[in-house]
């Protein structure tokens, strides 16, 4: 009682790019909760972990992650923005398949 066994297993959420959101890929991992990431406008992005987020889940090299681009440039003069959710490996099928940019 309590479980649907008509359901293929847990499902979760789909997190879609909304407005100035892009997706990328994390080419570098640079210490206490930085990262370089790949996103899918060609740009590479030195992005952080909110604070808020930090705990709930883990990025790893080449993980692909939804990025939220902040206004201004950071203090070393590059482009930078804040991983907002971790993509599992399926996720990527089905971002595709909405015709999502995708980096490579």
């Amino acid at each position: 009682m309590g479980f649907n066994k008509n359901e293929s297993g847990p499902t979760h959420r789909l997190m879609i790019p909304r407005g100035d959101e892009v997706v990328g890929l994390v080419v570098k991992a640079q210490g206490a909760s930085k990262f370089a990431v790949m996103c899918a406008d060609n740009k590479e992005r030195d992005c952080a972990i909110p604070g808020r987020l930090r705990r709930s889940f883990w990025v790893k090299e080449r993980d692909m992650v939804l990025v939220k681009p902040w206004p201004y440039k950071n203090a070393q003069g590059h482009d930078a923005g804040d991983i907002i959710w971790r993509y599992s490996v399926m996720d990527k099928d089905l971002l595709k398949a909405r015709g999502v940019a995708i980096p490579k």
